[in-house]
């Protein structure tokens, strides 16, 4: 009997995540050159981070002997005079994934459950599965949450509901008056945790304030991080706003020095850079339209998204996704999601996205 075969049963049957392909590994692959290859894989910020988190990075570097400050003090004040909320409604984490594992360490365990939507965040059902809990998973509406089909199938041992808004991978995006009437559903021993990864990419008519929800609503969870529209991918930095009850619960679980004092000082300084995060949204605007507009000239189908990326329909996206990294560019096959006829691509600058519709169009030929 292999040490392997000790682990619990619902650890051994968890299938890896599996992230997007690094450009590194293409060029390993396909003998391609690194400067060469486009990557529109993984909902990066194609402008990079902000000159104000670069150089407050740099600077963090002279202190990289000593411990982080594990209560991130400093970026937990920023975030209070952002959003005007107290600090002892934070939680900070290693990037969003870090807030959904917390959460479910601190909800979740054999024989509980958690729900969520078909064709969501692969995160949540791995988060579940590894907590020992059984993952309610809700046929999609249109590629994305039904709402009351999610409301219903809470059952007595549910913790967790998880809704992503915008979602991943498919782009669609719930109205605040529909999750706003969810929460009124939802009972009040049901923690929702709303995971808003690409909320700063909506347009101004779709906005919505769910931290304002938490006073009404204190089962209520929004969770953000600064990966995306402010660039820190690989430093990654998350963070929760909840009922302080509910952060003290995540924050007894969560690791003590999370997350870096690079990252911590680079985050505070990209939360205070509006300008950048203004020129992020207009880039992802004009890239959208860029590549949906191919889109159509192609004859493809696409889900209308409110993220920092797009799904198409393709076909054979595994053989389509082969012919474009052939030519150097990797975007995302969501079959793991249900979705072998689609490919997910980001949003890139206009010489990347001109770069991937060239390709495209060669690899339907």
């Amino acid at each position: 009997m292999s040490v392997a075969s000790q682990a619990p049963a619902y650890i051994r049957s968890i299938m890896p995540y599996q992230p997007g392909k690094p450009i590194s590994e293409l060029a390993r692959e396909m003998g391609i050159p690194e400067a060469s290859i486009v990557k529109l894989a993984s909902n990066e910020n194609p402008l990079g981070m902000s000159a104000a988190a670069r150089d407050a990075a740099k600077a963090a570097l002279c202190e990289g002997a000593r411990y982080p400050d594990g209560s991130a003090f400093s970026f937990k004040a920023a975030l209070c005079r952002k959003f005007g909320v107290r600090a002892e409604q934070l939680v900070v984490g290693n990037g969003s994934n870090d807030i959904l594992e917390i959460a479910s360490q601190a909800y979740l365990a054999p024989g509980l459950s958690a729900v969520f939507a078909q064709h969501a965040f692969a995160v949540y059902p791995l988060a579940t599965n590894a907590r020992g809990a059984r993952g309610i998973e809700v046929p999609a509406r249109n590629f994305g949450h039904d709402l009351d089909a999610m409301a219903a199938a809470v059952a007595a041992d549910t913790r967790i509901v998880f809704i992503a808004n915008p979602n991943n991978p498919t782009g669609t995006f719930l109205p605040g008056e529909q999750i706003e009437a969810f929460l009124r559903k939802v009972p009040g021993n049901v923690l929702v945790v709303l995971d808003e990864a690409y909320t700063e990419y909506l347009e101004d008519e779709q906005r919505y304030d769910s931290i304002a929800w938490i006073e009404r609503f204190p089962n209520l969870l929004v969770s953000r991080t600064l990966s995306k529209a402010y660039g820190l991918a690989g430093l990654r930095v998350g963070y929760a706003i909840a009922h302080p009850e509910v952060a003290d619960l995540m924050n007894r679980v969560r690791q003590p020095f999370n997350v870096s004092n690079v990252a911590l000082a680079a985050a505070e300084a990209a939360l205070g850079d509006n300008e950048f995060l203004a020129r992020s949204a207009d880039i992802n605007r004009r890239g959208m339209a860029q590549i949906t507009e191919a889109f159509a000239t192609l004859g493809l189908e696409w889900i209308t998204s409110a993220g920092n990326f797009v799904t198409v329909k393709v076909g054979d996206a595994a053989a389509v996704n082969q012919a474009l990294l052939r030519q150097g560019v990797i975007v995302r096959p969501i079959g793991g999601y249900g979705m072998p006829q689609w490919l997910r691509v980001s949003i890139g600058l206009p010489e990347e996205n001109a770069r991937f519709i060239e390709a495209l169009r060669q690899a339907l030929a």
